[in-house]
């Protein structure tokens, strides 16, 4: 059968997108693959969610002729955000297409190759923005000498990333936005970046780099609910709406059991929310290891959805991942976070329908992904973080 650009859209269609919807629903990372989903509370480009907080206040006691309890209801803070543009795009070129336009196997295994790669990608971005706070901030600059970037972090980036630099109020840097990283140095934080070398007068310290095009457009991670530089949450000021803000300890130096159970118990008593998942680094969960060993606790696995497993504290599975903060561990209930979407992930077609589309004066096709979405917690006062913790 030979293979044309209609066939193609038709295989991207029908047998490529439920595949990779399900690898970017539930396969990015456990955390996201214990968050529910939802069309629910979506009104045009907005999420708006009214939060229950508090108690209802019409109860009490009396006396047997008295008056009864005055009715109250419950109070309500109305969650409003934006739902934020996801995207992810392939591209084929047309001497690709033509190669294998007789040989329909040498073209699935082309379309094979560009789904794997923007699964990769696509999941790497996206468990990235679960840990922002929504700005999109990556990294910010130390220092530049001779074209090498040194930041703060290089923990969100990995070559091939195209990001942009900005000062540090936010503005963009002419002649430093659109370049692609060519090379990460974990050891001394430091990267390179692809064309005309940045300089130390164009790109000062404290400017920050983001991912292309991503300024305030990603969605609200968690880090929005516990950093004290956020000072609105959903649209609604966290230092007047105290039940926004969670239980945080900070500089928490060797971590020990009694430590994680005031936290678990702190947050059920001031919350009512019981923690069912905690996420930290890979430091500190082999600072974990460590002290349940030395304590001849047994440890626990767990099989999570995704295919996922993780050590356990008292059944609450304990999971470490790569965008997690360098000694930091979250508690969270997942049961009171929600990604509300517009859509599942769809492919952008145009007005004839179709996917595939060739790019302006290039031989060479795209196809785009997209899901307007953004992450909501109904609950912040039920989550906690601990920060500080020495690793191992």
């Amino acid at each position: 059968m030979a293979v044309t650009l209609s066939s193609a859209d038709n295989a991207l269609k029908s047998l490529y997108l439920d595949v990779v919807s399900e690898q970017l629903n539930q396969n990015v990372n456990p955390l996201l693959a214990k968050i529910k989903q939802s069309t629910n509370d979506v009104w045009g480009k907005e999420v708006r969610k009214l939060a229950i907080y508090g108690m209802n206040g019409g109860i009490g006691a009396g006396t047997e002729d008295g008056d009864l309890p005055s009715a109250t209801g419950n109070n309500y803070g109305q969650f409003v955000t934006t739902l934020k543009n996801l995207y992810g795009t392939i591209e084929i070129s047309d001497k690709a297409i033509r190669a294998s336009e007789n040989n329909s196997g040498a073209f699935v295994n082309l379309l094979n190759a560009e789904m794997e790669g923007l699964i990769k990608s696509s999941s790497f971005n996206f468990g990235r923005m679960l840990f922002g706070d929504g700005s999109g901030k990556i990294g910010e600059v130390v220092s530049v000498v001779d074209g090498v970037i040194t930041l703060d972090t290089v923990q969100n980036l990995i070559e091939g990333m195209v990001v942009d630099f900005r000062d540090k109020d936010g503005n963009e840097i002419a002649g430093a936005t659109s370049r692609r990283i060519i090379k990460v140095d974990r050891a001394k934080k430091e990267v390179m970046v692809s064309g005309v070398a940045i300089t130390s007068s164009t790109v000062t310290a404290s400017s920050i780099m983001t991912v292309q095009g991503s300024f305030n457009n990603e969605i609200t991670g968690i880090k929005a609910i516990f950093d004290k530089n956020v000072k609105s949450l959903y649209g609604l000021d966290k230092e007047t709406n105290s039940w926004l803000n969670p239980y945080v300890l900070e500089n928490a130096g060797e971590i020990s059991e009694s430590m994680l159970q005031t936290a678990l118990d702190t947050i059920e008593e001031n919350s009512g929310s019981a923690v069912n998942f905690i996420v930290c680094s890979w430091g500190v969960r082999r600072a974990l290891q460590k002290l349940f060993s030395e304590n001849k606790r047994n440890v626990d696995v767990l099989d999570l959805a995704g295919g996922f497993k993780a050590m356990s504290y008292n059944g609450i599975p304990i999971v470490a991942d790569r965008f997690c903060p360098e000694g930091t561990m979250y508690m969270l209930n997942t049961e009171d976070f929600t990604l509300h979407q517009l859509c599942d992930w769809q492919w952008l077609s145009g007005d004839d329908g179709k996917i595939l589309r060739q790019v302006a004066g290039k031989p060479v096709y795209t196809a785009t992904l997209v899901k307007y979405a953004d992450l909501i917690c109904a609950r912040p006062n039920g989550q906690g973080m601990i920060s500080g913790i020495t690793e191992a």
